[in-house]
């Protein structure tokens, strides 16, 4: 029989690296200090060159003795792949995958998000905070991606929820271990989603995702139209190599729940002047997501100047 969530003694932590800088510290402290114990923080870092500059000078191995570092070189990095590796070094019944830039809004983060993970639910995922310089749409965005209320979410929920039934996010999200080996963990070879395709087959199973409003990272980009049309391109690519989840759930009925909801929030803070620059930021990311779609139609030169990855592409791109 399963452990209950509470009862578990420690988790494994994952965070795959790429350029890390001296925040990276601030998080692995943090860590360090949560109502859970961490057994072992698995660093799957992207260039051996970075992480050695970022670590001289310091005793790092002396500090952080449950830190395993493994060295990628940039070609062998891939969104699911990478984390699915990562998991087979970990043997911890739950294990927490993080993305480097998230920061524990306090003490209670892991606590609060493994407190479901149990019964029929196969994942958990955290609440995602405006950072104190995220701009008023990026705030926006935050607030309607991730409300103040918590939800499990199950198969029941496809008719009311469509697509954010299957939404999950690897910034900051708990796996069972039984259920993940069960269904085959992170697909291996993507360009974006490996999170989001892994709740589907989890929903699609019988399994149930859980939205955890208590369990909160600081996390957040102001992105650029250019870096959104980029972004909103690779999941478009990810969507049209995965029909078989998502052809029945499309998504643009959340898109138009998103403009009303940043409506209200801008009129609520009295920033309705902003809502034409959102619009604009809107065809930006609706323009990437369908050329993404249908990126198979596309000359390769278009893709590497469309793609948020181009490493993706230039390393296989579709296996």
């Amino acid at each position: 029989m399963q452990k209950e969530a509470e009862e578990l003694s420690g988790i494994d932590v994952i965070i795959p690296l790429y350029k890390p800088g001296k925040e990276f510290f601030t998080l692995l402290d943090s860590l360090e200090n949560q109502t859970v114990s961490v057994n072992r923080i698995i660093l799957m870092n992207t260039g051996r060159e970075f992480f050695e500059q970022l670590t001289a000078g310091t005793d790092f191995q002396g500090k952080y003795t449950n830190v395993q570092v493994v060295h990628l070189r940039k070609e062998e990095f891939d969104h699911g792949g990478t984390r699915h590796r990562a998991v087979t070094y970990s043997d911890a019944e739950i294990f927490v995958v993080m993305t480097q830039d998230a920061m524990p809004a306090d003490e209670r983060l892991l606590e609060q998000l493994i407190r479901h993970l149990s019964g029929n639910v196969a994942a958990a995922y955290a609440r995602q905070l405006p950072g104190p310089d995220s701009s008023i749409l990026e705030s926006a965005s935050r607030q309607f991606n991730y409300p103040e209320g918590s939800r499990i979410k199950t198969k029941a929920d496809l008719e009311e929820m469509g697509i954010k039934t299957y939404f999950c996010s690897n910034v900051c999200a708990a796996y069972r271990r039984d259920i993940y080996e069960e269904l085959g963990g992170f697909i291996r070879h993507t360009i974006f989603n490996e999170d989001m395709i892994y709740a589907a087959t989890a929903v699609g199973a019988g399994y149930a995702i859980s939205y955890e409003a208590g369990a909160q990272v600081i996390h957040s980009h102001n992105y650029t139209n250019m870096q959104q049309l980029r972004r909103n391109f690779d999941l478009g690519v990810s969507q049209a190599d995965h029909p078989e989840i998502f052809a029945g759930v499309p998504s643009e009925s959340e898109g138009k729940k998103l403009v009303k909801g940043t409506w209200r929030y801008l009129k609520g803070k009295k920033k309705l002047h902003r809502f034409p620059g959102f619009g604009l930021q809107c065809g930006f990311k609706y323009a990437g997501y369908l050329l993404g779609k249908q990126y198979k139609k596309l000359p390769m030169r278009w893709v590497l100047r469309l793609t948020a990855s181009r490493e993706y592409w230039q390393h296989g791109g579709e296996k």
